[in-house]
């Protein structure tokens, strides 16, 4: 296949996304593709051989037959780009506009969660508007959380403005405040007990998860230097649960994916404390550099990194097809992504 690969991107996870593209790009190129780089600079350009492209509706993009759009956050999690493709009329790995809009924004997902009875940590939602208005009723409605709590923006990346706050106002305010500089919705989360767990989720038909990985932190939390430096984390294949849990995690991951109306791929994130199994987040791009845990947890199962990147590029080509039909027996216009 001929495949372009984008990477880049304007929000604050820009250079991982670029580390995500070329492991992305050397992955197909190992299973036998044509690969081509498209790098979206921080201002969204969209560049091929430092060339600046055109992107012309329904015209394609550079004669591909899919596309891998390795971006994270904001931009390129969120629907954006997804829009863009569509618009574009070629086939991308992934999950949809909609799909993509709701998994990035933490506080509409977990109520979507909740209305399905999936069992999540204790949250609270807080707009800057609210928070501007009456700080003091704020700071009470969140005491009830107890302590400590994370603070994060609702709709960002990758730890991307997280903090930890233990007692104190002070402190709470100023992670507020930090939370606020990325997103004017942050998110607080109580502290759950037990082990941070990971589960990727293949979009096959049915979906399939993988052997849920253990987070073993070097550091005070799961924070952005933890999570793409080398030596923040270890990764223990498979987490170290009871069977009933292990079992729970993987139901739980197929689930959500499910629910949430995500494709081809998606990393769920767990706490796991005995048989308790509590949801955190859903991530519909993970990363793809060689430390993530996405294509880690598909190795640990016997898939090697250039047979996934393959796998899900064929995906995205079966499932675009599939939507293709449909749209011709109807007699829509056929639909993309």
């Amino acid at each position: 296949m001929r495949i372009a690969v984008l990477g880049g991107g304007p929000s604050g996870e820009h250079e991982v996304s670029l580390a995500s593209a070329a492991s992305v790009r050397e992955g197909l190129e190992a299973a036998g593709h044509t690969v081509l780089a498209v790098e979206i600079t921080r201002d969204g350009q969209w560049l091929h051989d430092a060339i600046e492209l055109q992107l012309t509706p329904a015209g394609g993009l550079l004669d591909c037959d899919v596309v891998f759009p390795a971006l994270h956050g904001p931009y390129g999690e969120d629907g954006v780009v997804q829009g863009v493709l569509e618009a574009l009329a070629v086939p991308y790995v992934g999950s949809g506009v909609a799909s993509s809009a709701l998994c990035i924004d933490k506080v509409l997902s977990k109520q979507l969660l909740s209305t399905a009875g999936i069992p999540q940590v204790a949250h609270l939602a807080l707009a800057r508007a609210s928070f501007d208005l009456d700080r003091a009723a704020a700071l009470a409605a969140l005491a009830r959380l107890g302590s400590p709590v994370f603070v994060k923006p609702a709709r960002m990346g990758s730890s991307v403005g997280i903090s930890k706050v233990g007692e104190g106002g002070l402190e709470l305010l100023g992670a507020l405040e930090s939370a606020f500089e990325h997103d004017d919705l942050v998110i607080i989360e109580a502290s759950a007990p037990g082990i941070e767990v990971e589960c990727s989720v293949l979009g096959e038909r049915p979906p399939r998860a993988s052997q849920p990985g253990e987070i073993v932190l070097h550091s005070d939390f799961y924070d952005y230097a933890a999570k793409y430096e080398p030596g923040g984390m270890e990764l223990v294949v498979p987490a170290r649960l009871a069977p009933g849990a292990l079992a729970a995690v993987r139901r739980l991951a197929v689930s959500v994916f499910k629910l949430c109306g995500c494709a081809d791929l998606a990393r769920v994130d767990f706490f796991v404390d005995g048989d308790e199994v509590l949801v955190n987040e859903l991530n519909t791009m993970p990363g793809f550099t060689p430390t993530s845990v996405y294509a880690k947890l598909w190795e640990a199962e016997g898939i090697p990194y250039p047979e996934l990147v393959d796998r899900l590029c064929r995906l995205a080509l079966a499932r675009n097809e599939h939507r293709r039909a449909g749209a011709a027996a109807s007699g829509a216009r056929p639909a993309t992504g």
